[in-house]
């Protein structure tokens, strides 16, 4: 009784897998009569839940970018004052 070893040699997908990989996706679901107003609330609520998120973002990033130029400041009137030096700006 030994141990069986790995064959690497073999073609790793197995004619199933194979088969399946080179098939489309099935099609989506269609979504009867009595559903489409479901739907379309829910994409029209996703919808104000995205642009309420992104404008969230956008405004975080405005908040720190003008943070980001005030530490700058802070720092170049600090290197001015105490290291004796210009401001470096890169």
């Amino acid at each position: 009784m030994g141990l069986q070893r790995a064959r690497f040699d073999e073609d790793p997908l197995s004619s199933e897998t194979a088969m399946a990989s080179k098939t489309h996706a099935p099609a989506l679901p269609r979504f009867n009569d009595d559903m489409q107003p479901a739907v379309d609330w829910w994409s029209t609520f996703n919808q104000a839940w995205m642009q309420a998120y992104r404008a969230q973002l956008e405004a975080l990033e405005a908040w720190q970018r003008s943070f980001a130029a005030t530490q700058q400041e802070l720092w170049d009137e600090w290197i001015a004052h105490w290291a004796g030096g210009a401001p470096i700006d890169a």
